[in-house]
This record gives structure tokens, C-alpha cells and sequence, in this order.
């Protein structure tokens, strides 16, 4: 993955220096509804808000996989306070790698957006990957309490929905904002398509104690997803019906898109929403217990831009 990490690299670097000062702006289809419009924001802001969301997915995959976090692999590289409840999870020697090596690639981009200069170093905000807090976003997804509560870092079918659904697809979907003409080099695209193949490998295992499969996990976390967002259902299962799936002709949903195969986007509001479980990008929570830092977080609560 090297290759694709430098070209990952580079392009990004290209995006900063010709864009650093240019405001990001909407494309030529139809404005959507207030709660659903981006945050006005140079380049440069737009890379430091992906900041808090490379800290939070690089924390949550190195500790899933090696019980150690981004200090471990870049002494120094990144500040803040450390993780609340991060842990190393009980998986299969396939998912551990898999996951190590996304953590390690988000290493990568990390440091190579903090070495072109052009982007304010932001410390990593307090973020929270304990059972308890993992745990509500399930029993929200249910709109039940579980018995015992779920703990994500029992085993790969427990881990993969909840990283897959309530991190590293929001990432994907916020580069398809943010990056649209880099789509087709986003190395974010390579690693959420290998989780959700691990995840369809996984799709009618079942979850004990519960006699929940992954399929039915996956779908209610979307389902929550979408509903904390409030712009419309941009994340979905991994079977879906024929009439939504590619080229109406499979029902299989590896990598979710709307029917004409396009890739969902969501704002940086809407990420706000779903990662602090308010469904309010000014109310912290979840996973960001005090919220994102930098300019574009900063500017969400100042405005009041719920």
C-alpha cells in the first residue's frame, strides 16, 4: 500500500498549495435545505477539520489492533489527551492486520498534511472509544438497552460494524465532499471498501449473547447514522434491495452509493451530529466528548450552526 499512500500524499499536498486560501464552495446542482450545507471555509480549514477525524479513526484502529495509539508509531506527532477507554480488540489475525494497517496509513496522512505547513497543527481532541460510550451508540441504533452491553472490542464481528459504520465511512463520505476531482486516487476509498468486504465475509455471523447478525448490526448503525444527520440516508446495509443497488442489478452493497453507482457526501455538520450522538453539530458527545477542534469547529458552535 506504499504506492497508493504517497500518491494519496502527493495529491493531497497538490489540493493544499493550490487551494490553501480558496473558499470551498457548492457545485452546480440545487442548493440543499439549511441544516444541510457545508460550512463556507478555505482548503486549508477544510484539511484541519479532517484532522479530528484522522486522530479519532488512527486512535480507534491502532488501539483496536496493537493496545497502542498514534504515540506509539510517531512519538511527538500529534498532541492532546489521551484516549478515554481505547482498547485492544479480541479479532481474528486477518482483521487485526487489516485494521493496523489502517491505522498506520492514517499515520501517514496525518504527517503528510502537518508537513506541508500550510495547515494549522490542531491538537487531538479528547476522544472517547470506551465500551460505555460505544455501547450508547448501539442502544441508540436499537432504541433498546442491551443485556450486557454490547462491547465492541469483543471480537471482529462485534468491532468491524461499529468502526466501519460510525467512523471510517464518515470519514469517506466527508473526502467526497471535500475532494471530489481526487476520488478515484482517495486511499480512503481503498480502506472502506476492505472493511466492508471483511464485514460482508462476516454478514450472517452471528453476535452472541444477543442472536443478532452482522448484516442487521450494520444497517441499524446506518439507520442511526442517517437519522443524526438529518440530510437524508447516505449510509446503508450490506444487502439492500434490488431496485437500490448498483445498476439496479445486484443486492449486494460492499460500498454504499446511490443507484447511479455516486458516492454519498456529508457536511461537516452532519458528521458533527452523528459522531457526538446529539444529532446537534454544537452539542459534544460520543465519541468527541468535547468536541472537534480548529477553525471550522470553532466556527459551527460561535454560529451556532446546529
Amino acid at each position: 500500500m506504499a504506492s497508493r499512500s504517497c500518491l494519496y500524499a502527493y495529491f493531497m499536498l497538490l489540493l493544499v498549495v493550490f487551494q490553501s486560501t480558496r473558499p470551498i464552495k457548492g457545485n452546480i446542482f440545487a442548493l440543499p435545505p439549511p441544516q444541510c450545507r457545508r460550512v463556507l471555509a478555505t482548503s486549508s480549514d477544510v484539511l484541519q477539520f479532517t484532522l479530528n477525524l484522522l486522530y479519532l479513526e488512527a486512535t480507534l484502529y491502532l488501539y483496536g489492533s496493537t493496545g497502542r495509539g498514534i504515540d506509539a508509531v510517531a512519538p511527538g506527532l500529534v498532541q492532546g489527551p489521551a484516549p478515554v477507554g481505547a482498547m485492544m480488540a479480541n479479532v481474528d489475525r486477518t482483521s487485526r492486520q487489516l485494521m493496523e494497517e489502517i491505522g498506520l496509513e492514517n499515520v501517514g496522512i496525518i504527517r503528510a498534511i502537518l508537513d506541508t505547513k500550510l495547515v494549522e497543527p490542531i491538537q487531538m481532541p479528547l476522544v472517547n472509544l470506551s465500551l460505555e460510550a460505544l455501547n450508547d451508540f448501539v442502544e441508540q441504533a436499537f432504541n433498546d438497552d442491551f443485556i450486557p452491553p454490547f462491547n465492541t472490542y469483543a471480537s471482529a464481528v462485534n468491532f468491524l460494524p461499529v468502526s466501519a459504520v460510525l467512523v471510517t465511512s464518515l470519514i469517506r463520505q466527508y473526502y467526497v465532499g471535500i475532494l471530489p476531482h481526487l476520488l478515484n486516487h482517495d486511499l480512503q476509498v481503498v480502506k472502506f471498501g476492505a472493511v466492508r468486504q471483511q464485514l460482508y465475509m462476516f454478514a450472517n455471523a452471528i453476535i452472541p449473547p444477543y442472536q443478532l447478525n452482522v448484516t442487521t448490526l450494520v444497517d441499524r448503525l446506518g439507520q442511526l447514522g442517517n437519522r443524526l444527520g438529518m440530510c437524508g440516508d447516505k449510509d446503508e446495509g450490506l444487502i439492500v434491495a434490488l431496485q437500490l443497488g448498483a445498476e439496479n442489478r445486484t443486492t449486494t452493497n460492499v460500498v454504499p452509493a446511490d443507484v447511479n453507482s455516486l458516492a454519498f457526501s456529508r457536511t461537516e455538520r452532519e458528521i458533527l451530529r452523528i459522531c457526538y450522538g446529539t444529532g446537534n453539530a454544537t452539542i459534544p458527545g460520543g465519541l468527541f466528548p468535547r468536541g472537534v477542534n480548529g477553525k471550522i469547529g470553532d466556527l459551527i458552535r460561535n454560529l451556532r450552526l446546529s
